[in-house]
């Protein structure tokens, strides 16, 4: 955690400020939240209070003797810091400690010390036994070993009681590297703080676990109250209640409304409370539908109670301006400060169609059919034609939310829940933002390699986002093309439109995966089988010829037909066509979209798992038939998540699942799904009203499931014995130094051209070209004497340099006499030598120009890009991302996917160049930019690949003081 400069230095006195960008809320193991902030003078009383609230035994742990008070002077002690050589910081709850942490820094032998040579420090902890078992203790290690690295201190050491067996675990548990060891009764701890892997898994895993407990605790409450539910019927909070009824609930619901008359006790049959506290017993969840005025005192009346979560249907927020932004950032804080998560405000609401629990806590009037799916959207509107389309073709959800302007719980919470959520076998999502993309796609990466992430994002190209959103302005300035590419390497699905969403839901939950890209067509209509036979072609799939039944065709024709397909070892998939046939008498036949779509059924049954589409021609009974297919059988060949590890409980959660482990097993079929292997009754058969929506859906299924085997077998990010990296920083650091030394605040940004750029990429085994500044026609020749001809003159200035399309350049100069005519003719068309800085280079091997480059985007972190110089790059937009660090799998997608990659393999004839080669350059460049966060760009350009090796002749790097990185740093809710 990197601070502002201002925060970091003290003030004319010599004591530091109050560092309020220590304050942080985080997620606790239960799902519910704390605060932790830096302890001050005024939480003497806050701190008397909590240790009288300690039991002995924790007592006696951490002081190693009885100590039933604190003392004046310990009270003084534990509560003034100069947050530099001692920090204390405090867990709250509703603005009480329940926890507590200090540093002291001290020397070897154990004495308090100060200084940057001292970078040891004794840490303790105190945690209120009624919160221990929580994770707070784990919570504020991350925390404190956060603030002591900003502080210069590099380890911890702590003494503990062999007896503490919990704050033992605490330690050894965070994986950093540590020392142990047993000396006159205490167990002696020591360990380096700086962040290993281990630790970094150790505290994603945390994360994961907490996050995901917080969303089961909102969609699985044994109880509801919705506060706001008025007695006259309609209105939201009547609308809520009635929905919650309709679903048929299990849990206890209330009806809550400071409006009541005070002899009211029931409303549509559920007790009526005044308020929360009324109720008298626990409730798990609130759904608030009251003017945003009243938020605050329901907020207050929940959290006095211990509700545990909140969905707040109220609008009137950061969606209607600075005031409401206010109001919204205000309702976060008062919620966290209680320990409760908020879905909302100006929220749709939520559903869980699971049968132990039949949640439907929003406005949808008809809750969708138990299913495999689950929906996240950050519409109201959109969820509502998302909701539709799916019930309309017969597909099931196990959950939705609609977030409104999701201030608290986000997409990213979701995708911790779904992740191993049993009943959800793929996740679709739409998005207006992406507030942390940093983490999203990490956790996308990780959701999507054990099932299906379908994405379509809203306000792609206006450069901003909704109102509503409290986004980091970083996170709105992401290119489209690069958010697009940086989803396809985390394996994500992404389409661009709520249709297409739909579409590819449909296949991707009720069929198995393709093996690969070919594709047998048939069906009754020749027309019909050769446009998706075009689609398929178009979308890079391998169509076989389609199989033309005639107009004739019978459903056992059809049965046949399928089952001879999908048994067909040389075919991946099968797009079934249809249209209406027609009887002798000239009219058609009836029922024969029931009949056909149980012939379908049979044979996919029947035979081996593939994936079977319908494409139909106004043949609506037939998608109706093929709809009412409804299974809650899971597709098995998806692939359950991997295990989450040995913290997960073994026994029911809070919606009463099992563990994915035991639960993810086949169902029965239902009575309306064909006799066969269970998995394979279990699918329903999508069918769609167009080719061209039948063969997109099928073709992202393909690209996904070659990304599925592919991430089986991760690539590697190779280890280069001619790096040398130590030599790197230490020039890297001399250079920002020197810097910071020419101007009052160091240098926002540092550009290295030359020789200095030539040597800190060489240090990486790139080496660039050298060029030879020619400032007079004498000085080019001397300049090719040294170098060698032939040579190349070209224009260095900024308004010059990558413009071929001016005559800026001249190649191929054999001798002194092509020399100066070409001198001659550059600065008599283009300026003066001084206007245009000529160079002289050695000509290179011909062959294709391309651009690699790297740079550290705000929001997304550092990203490697590429593609060909001039206008396929500039003017057609053709670059291709990959987020660093790049593996050798990533950079070879890089290279072949852009559209003009052809050109790299022997296009129309011409010889192939060395992409061996330039993959290597992309996997140094990225090493260059992962190990050292102060390279914030580099720029190799043009990059001449040719048929053997390949030549960097030109580049330019650019140092800063390295960017802070939220996603190493200890575990924290976002505060916008």
């Amino acid at each position: 955690m990197q601070p502002p400069l201002e925060q970091a230095l003290p003030d004319h006195n010599g004591h530091h400020a109050y560092p309020a960008h220590w304050e942080a809320d985080v997620v606790l193991r239960d799902g519910g939240t704390a605060r932790i902030r830096p302890i001050t003078a005024d939480d003497a009383e806050r701190l008397v209070s909590f240790y009288e609230q300690v039991s002995d035994e924790s007592k006696y742990y951490r002081f190693f003797a009885p100590y039933p008070r604190l003392s004046a002077k310990d009270v003084h002690r534990f509560t003034h810091h100069d947050y530099v050589d001692r920090v204390g910081l405090a867990a709250t709850v509703s603005g009480e400690f329940i926890a507590t942490v200090r540093y002291d820094r001290i020397n070897a032998q154990g004495r308090p010390s100060s200084g940057p040579d001292a970078d040891l420090a004794e840490v303790a902890f105190l945690v209120q036994d009624a919160h221990q078992g929580r994770g707070v203790a784990s919570a504020l290690l991350e925390h404190i070993g956060a603030v002591a690295r900003e502080r210069g201190i590099r380890r911890f050491m702590a003494e503990v009681l062999p007896a503490n067996s919990k704050m033992i675990k605490v330690f050894t548990d965070a994986g950093y590297t540590q020392k142990r060891s047993f000396e006159d009764g205490v167990v002696h701890l020591e360990f380096d703080l700086e962040p290993t892997d281990r630790s970094v898994a150790v505290q994603r895993a945390r994360e994961h676990r907490a996050e995901s407990r917080s969303v089961q605790r909102l969609l699985g409450p044994g109880s509801v109250a919705v506060v706001g539910a008025g007695r006259a019927p309609g209105g939201v909070g009547r609308t809520v209640l009635r929905n919650l009824l309709a679903a048929g609930f299990t849990g206890r619901t209330y009806a809550v409304n400071r409006a009541f008359p005070e002899d009211l006790t029931e409303l549509d049959g559920v007790p009526a409370h005044r308020s929360v506290a009324g109720i008298g017993e626990a409730v798990d969840l609130a759904v608030v539908a009251v003017p945003a005025e009243r938020v605050p005192e329901v907020v207050a009346d929940c959290g006095e109670n211990g509700v545990q979560g909140l969905v707040v249907l109220s609008a009137g927020y950061a969606e209607s301006g600075g005031q409401g932004r206010a109001r919204q950032r205000e309702l976060v804080r008062q919620a966290r400060s209680y320990g409760m998560r908020i879905i909302g405000p100006n929220a749709f609401g939520i559903i869980n169609t699971s049968e132990e629990v039949r949640l439907n806590a929003s406005l949808a009037p008809e809750p969708p059919a138990r299913g495999r799916i689950g929906l996240f959207t950050q519409s109201g509107a959109i969820g509502i034609a998302l909701l539709s389309g799916l019930y309309r073709r017969g597909a099931g959800l196990s959950s939705f939310i609609s977030s409104g302007n999701r201030a608290d719980v986000s997409g990213n919470d979701f995708l911790q829940y779904w992740y191993d959520d049993p009943d959800t076998d793929v996740v679709l999502l739409y998005l207006e933002s992406i507030g942390n993309p940093r983490k999203f796609t990490r956790l996308a990466r990780r959701t999507a390699a054990a099932k299906p992430v379908v994405v379509v994002k809203g306000a792609r190209h206006s450069g901003s986002t909704p109102p509503g959103h409290a986004v980091p302005v970083p996170a709105t300035r992401i290119p489209d093309a690069t958010v697009s590419a940086l989803l396809r390497q985390a394996g994500v699905i992404r389409v661009d439109t709520v249709t297409e969403l739909v579409d590819a839901g449909l296949l991707l939950a009720g069929q198995p995966l393709p093996a690969g890209p070919r594709v047998a067509i048939l069906g009754n209509s020749e027309s019909l089988g050769l446009l998706t036979y075009d689609a398929c072609l178009a979308e890079g799939l391998r169509p076989l010829p389609p199989l033309d039944l005639t107009t004739a065709a019978t459903p056992a024709d059809f049965r046949a037909a399928l089952a001879e397909a999908l048994a067909d070892g040389g075919c991946d998939a099968v797009v079934v066509t249809a249209i209406p046939w027609v009887g002798e008498g000239g009219v058609t036949e009836s029922g024969d979209g029931e009949v056909l779509a149980a012939a379908l059924r049979e044979a996919a049954a029947s035979g081996p798992a593939k994936p079977v589409a319908v494409v139909h021609v106004e043949m609506g009974a037939l998608a109706d038939a093929l709809a009412a297919a409804t299974s809650t059988a899971p597709v098995q060949n998806r692939g359950a998540a991997p295990d989450p590890g040995p913290h997960t409980p073994d026994g029911p959660d809070v919606a009463g699942r099992m563990p994915a482990a035991r639960e993810n097993q086949a169902r029965p079929a239902t009575e309306d799904t064909a006799e066969g292997p269970p998995e394979a009754a279990g699918r329903r058969i999508p069918a769609y009203p167009a080719a061209e929506r039948a063969v997109r859906a099928l073709a992202e299924a393909v690209k996904y499931a070659q990304w599925r085997r592919q991430a089986a077998e991760p690539g590697r990010v190779p280890e280069y014995d001619d790096i040398d990296e130590a030599g790197a920083a230490d020039q890297i650091h001399a250079l920002l130094d020197a810097g910071g030394r020419a101007g009052d605040t160091g240098p926002r940004s540092m550009p290295l051209t030359g020789d200095a750029a030539r040597e800190l990429l060489g240090r990486y085994g790139i080496d660039v070209r050298p060029t030879l500044p020619a400032p007079r026609p004498d000085d080019a020749v001397a300049a090719a004497g040294r170098l060698g001809y032939p040579v190349a003159l070209k224009t260095t200035a900024p308004h010059l340099r990558h413009r071929p399309d001016l005559g800026a350049v001249r190649l191929d100069l054999a001798d002194e006499t092509e020399l100066r005519r070409a001198y001659e003719e550059l600065t008599g068309a283009l300026g003066k030598p001084e206007e245009l800085q000529l160079v002289v280079q050695a000509m290179a091997p011909r062959g294709v120009d391309t651009v690699v480059k790297a740079s550290i985007d705000a929001a997304a972190g550092a990203v490697l890009s590429f593609g060909l110089a001039g206008a396929a790059s500039e003017l057609l937009g053709d670059i291709a991302h990959r987020l660093v660090p790049a593996t050798d799998r990533d950079v070879a997608e890089l290279v072949r996917s852009i559209r003009t990659a052809p050109l790299l393999f022997g296009w129309r004839g011409s010889d192939p160049v060395d992409t061996a080669a330039l993959e290597e350059l992309l996997l140094r460049v990225s090493r260059l930019v992962d190990d050292h966060p102060e390279v914030v760009g580099v720029a190799l350009e043009p990059v001449v690949v040719a048929p053997h090796g390949l030549s960097v002749l030109g580049a330019t790097v650019r140092l800063a003081p390295p960017p802070a990185r939220d996603d190493l740093g200890p575990r924290r809710l976002p505060s916008y």
